[in-house]
């Protein structure tokens, strides 16, 4: 009987020493990977706290995968190894030994089959309509999410920038409202943990790119609304960050290597000029602090030209593509991060999914320097960046203008026409996200004085235009706050959190011109949903005249013709001019009020209106 209680005495401690000497990682990225990735290199990032991994060696046995290298770094927290992994490798666990001395064990680590559904990482395109939601701002469908141990911040509702609850399940009890609006794309602010004691409520300062924010919901739970959204026919846009991260981001709470992050002797933020990049006369002072300052104290720059990051980025990205099955990409801050890095990013990402897409963030106003940055651009500087679409300040601020000037030789709605007559400098125009407002301007119904004669004309602008439009959450319900009033641009859906005593996602609780607004758009989305020749067709404009702008769309049989009178009267409008578009049809419904005008030789349009015509 002692011999036995010895011999059990005996494993027990053997098992506990073993616990002890065993370094559990605290962090594997990826935590699993694919068979059938263009790319047959994998590169995986292991981290233990408190363990020395660069001591231990890796081997593995197993079909079609080898090592090609381990890498160690300056912190010996972390141990690096890259796989090779030959197309003709089957999904399954591999093995992995690592060993440093007498102490040994195995992790498995997965590789999965690449899903073959048909409705994933479609893409997106001038044929979508893109709607912008601030996800703490929107609705709170779970409130036992709202604070959680472990997070810095809880919420907070009566803090202007503190979190106010909105989360992934507030999206999906909602997207009735949103599809009934008639958008085909949701776009996201970040949705990846931002576990920051600053108020980090907007999502760009990520603190773990592997995971969702908790007070938004799981990994799981983000899967589970864009599975929802392309069974509805609703696309997802992802938005990225990779010019920056959190400072409490758990990789610069304890980084691999210095250079993971640009470092100064004292805090150094960018300049925030976009412009000194495409800059023939640069200094390289000026683009240093540019690419390589912080965007602000708590959003350390990420050095893109540090080899591992650079991959970790890369195939962070593709994880989430292939995990999610997102449709596409908001690139924040395009131009702050290393060129170089984010043609080969682009690259890499456009080359492993070839439907997908990429629109980046290029905020200037100035047409050239947007279309430096999209693919296929002529730049004298022979950069190619592989980037697809643009997102067009420059028109946003051309709409906010035309609409509240005096017509002029350059003024009112002749800047509309002017702003698209310098599309040359863009190979793709087309493919540009256009926009009325977003998260970081004063919304657009502020910008138009409050007037739904002026709300409806750059909406009919915007949709019938060349390009993919943006709409930014609550346009449709006439939120109008003011940028220099920060947190306006930011207010909550009424509706979305329980107690509410309005709820603007229903009729009843909207104001007759909300419902106005909200039916205004719904029926002018829905039918520019149907029409191929919005899409795609030929633009065709004709200089204003006494601030009266028309275009058209053609393709093959169908004509669509809008007209746009900026001035506080009503102007008859003779269209003899616009014969060669017209091509003899003297009829025309009138696709917003469904009315039929019989003759057309002359237009009366009321004062500041703007009208869609199909030609007959």
């Amino acid at each position: 009987m002692n011999k036995i209680v010895l011999l059990f005495l005996s494993v027990s401690f053997f098992c506990q020493a073993q616990k002890k000497t065993k370094p559990e990682f605290d962090r594997v990225e990826p935590a699993f990977w694919w068979v059938g990735m263009k790319n047959s290199e994998l590169q995986i990032l292991f981290y233990n706290h408190s363990a020395n991994l660069g001591s231990y060696e890796a081997s593995l046995n197993y079909a079609g995968v080898s090592i090609k290298e381990k890498i160690t770094v300056e912190n010996p927290h972390y141990l690096f190894l890259k796989l090779e992994v030959s197309p003709s490798t089957k999904a399954g666990i591999i093995p992995i030994q690592f060993k440093a001395g007498k102490k040994s064990f195995t992790y498995s680590y997965e590789l999965k089959n690449k899903s073959t559904a048909a409705n994933r990482i479609q893409g997106f395109n001038s044929s979508d309509v893109l709607y912008l939601i601030m996800p703490d701002r929107f609705a709170n469908g779970d409130i036992k999410n709202d604070s959680l141990p472990g997070f810095y911040e809880g919420v907070h509702r009566e803090k202007s920038f503190g979190r106010h609850g909105g989360d992934l399940k507030g999206i999906s009890d909602h997207l009735d409202f949103i599809q009934e609006l008639g958008v085909t794309t949701l776009w996201l602010n970040p949705v990846l943990e931002n576990n920051q004691k600053r108020e980090s409520y907007h999502g760009y300062a990520i603190t773990d790119f592997y995971k969702v924010d908790a007070r938004f919901g799981s990994n799981e739970e983000y899967v589970l609304l864009i599975e929802k959204c392309h069974a509805r026919g609703l696309k997802m846009v992802q938005d990225m960050v990779i010019n920056h991260m959190g400072n409490y981001n758990w990789l610069m709470l304890d980084l691999p290597e210095k250079n993971w992050v640009h470092q100064f002797p004292e805090f150094t933020r960018s300049n925030y000029r976009s412009e000194v990049v495409s800059d023939p006369y640069q200094s390289q002072y000026d683009l240093n602090k540019m690419t390589n300052g912080w965007f602000d104290y708590t959003m350390p720059d990420i050095n893109q030209s540090n080899p591992l990051f650079a991959t970790y980025l890369i195939q962070n990205t593709l994880w989430w593509i292939e995990y999610a099955g997102i449709d596409g990409i908001r690139m924040d801050t395009y131009p702050y991060p290393d060129r170089a890095y984010m043609a080969r990013w682009a690259k890499e990402v456009l080359t492993e999914y070839p439907k997908f897409n990429i629109v980046g963030e290029v905020l200037v106003n100035s047409k050239p320097m947007v279309g430096y940055w999209q693919k296929d651009a002529l730049n004298k500087d022979g950069y190619q960046s592989n980037l697809p679409s643009v997102i067009d300040f420059p028109l946003t601020n051309a709409v906010n203008a035309a609409l509240n000037e005096k017509g002029s030789w350059d003024g009112g709605l002749s800047r509309l026409y002017t702003t698209l007559a310098h599309d040359f400098i863009y190979p793709n125009a087309n493919g540009n996200v256009t926009f009325l407002d977003n998260h970081d301007m004063s919304r657009y119904f502020f910008n138009m004085g409050r007037d739904l004669n002026k709300f409806k004309m750059g909406l009919i602008f915007l949709m019938t235009t060349r390009g993919i439009p943006q709409l930014y959450y609550g346009t449709e319900l006439l939120m109008d706050g003011n940028y220099s009033i920060h947190p306006t641009v930011r207010m909550e859906v009424p509706g979305g959190w329980p107690g509410d005593q309005v709820n603007e996602f229903t009729r009843a609780g909207r104001t007759k011109e909300q419902n106005e607004a909200y039916d205004f758009m719904s029926k002018l989305l829905q039918w520019r949903k149907t029409k191929p020749v919005i899409h795609s067709g030929k633009l065709t404009q004709f200089i204003p005249e006494d601030n009266v702008y028309v275009y058209f769309r053609h393709q093959a049989n169908e004509t669509v013709m809008v007209l746009m009178n900026g001035n506080d009267k009503e102007m008859k409008i003779n269209t003899s001019r616009y014969s060669e578009c017209m091509k003899g049809k003297t009829k025309a419904v009138n696709v917003l009020s469904a009315e039929v005008l019989q003759n057309i030789q002359e237009i009366t349009l009321p004062s500041m209106t703007a009208v869609i015509l199909e030609l007959q």
